[in-house]
């Protein structure tokens, strides 16, 4: 028996693919109607999370924080059974995550971190990605177990905290791209571009292409053969502010990255790619 805790959208539709797939799922949540919803899926929902787990083989959590986290295995633990195998999905940090592996373990039980990179579809029909690391031999364990829950199961190593990084590290870039986009709508807006509009520039504009590239050149410090150069960039940084400050629509993250580019043209490389302001952190 599977007992699962955090009955969000992704938690749910994680039950609703193992129930289909003939698993026995034990059910939580705080708050108890989004648990009682799986019920005619076969779910058995439970009012006391210390009950949902007793028996259980294996104990899924899918929650906020790694403040809910602590909170709710705490009062979970009564129910634990010898030898259960806590598996987190939470994106956390990777230190909690690390203390947690370690206190578990000084409790007796196991303790992996699994973050994913899924939306709530994904889960239904597990596709998407899950990573994990930790124990080798305990990740072995339940390798088939995970991977019947997703498209990828990327293993990380051995370090407890890996997967927490990885996980932070897509979710930095996804955010970084999404204020991108609220930029270049904001700029599209401030000069009489509507949003519409300015989706259109990917139908024949696909900087996706780009990126291994860029990445390439970072990676290897190449920052002397300009694809485009710092002064030039920043050039261009200055008109995207001077054109969205005409709308009164300031832009919120380009703005930071000139300023970076400032930084670095006092430093004697404007000359250089622009991407050499990321050179201090690959050095």
């Amino acid at each position: 028996m599977i007992a699962f805790i955090g009955m969000g959208h992704l938690g749910s539709n994680f039950v609703r693919s193992m129930l289909s797939k003939g698993e026995q799922v034990h059910v939580w949540n705080r708050t108890e109607e989004k648990a009682k919803a799986l019920e005619a899926a076969g779910a058995k929902v439970f009012q006391h999370v210390a009950d949902a787990v007793k028996g259980a083989s294996r104990i899924h959590i899918t929650l906020s924080d790694d403040d809910a986290v602590d909170e709710i295995l705490e009062l979970a633990k009564s129910g634990f059974s010898n030898g259960v195998i806590i598996i987190d999905h939470t994106t956390t940090s990777p230190t909690g995550t690390a203390k947690r592996v370690q206190l578990w373990k000084e409790r007796g039980y196991d303790f992996l971190h699994a973050p994913v990179f899924m939306g709530p579809q994904n889960a239904l029909e597990s596709t998407g990605v899950m990573m994990v690391s930790g124990d080798q031999q305990l990740i072995n364990s339940v390798e088939a177990a995970l991977s019947k829950m997703t498209g990828k199961l990327v293993n990380l190593g051995e370090a407890n905290d890996k997967a927490a990084i990885m996980k932070l590290l897509g979710n930095l870039f996804m955010i970084s791209i999404t204020g991108g986009v609220m930029d270049m709508l904001t700029l599209g807006k401030a000069s009489g571009i509507t949003p519409t509009e300015a989706a259109s520039l990917f139908d024949w504009f696909n900087p996706s292409n780009t990126i291994p590239a860029r990445i390439k050149k970072i990676l290897i410090g190449d920052f002397d053969h300009p694809t485009w150069e710092l002064t030039m960039a920043r050039k261009d940084t200055r008109l995207m502010m001077e054109q969205a400050q005409l709308g009164d629509l300031p832009l919120v993250v380009i703005p930071g990255i000139a300023s970076e580019m400032d930084k670095w043209i006092e430093k004697g490389n404007g000359k250089k790619d622009w991407s050499v302001i990321t050179k201090d952190i690959i050095s």
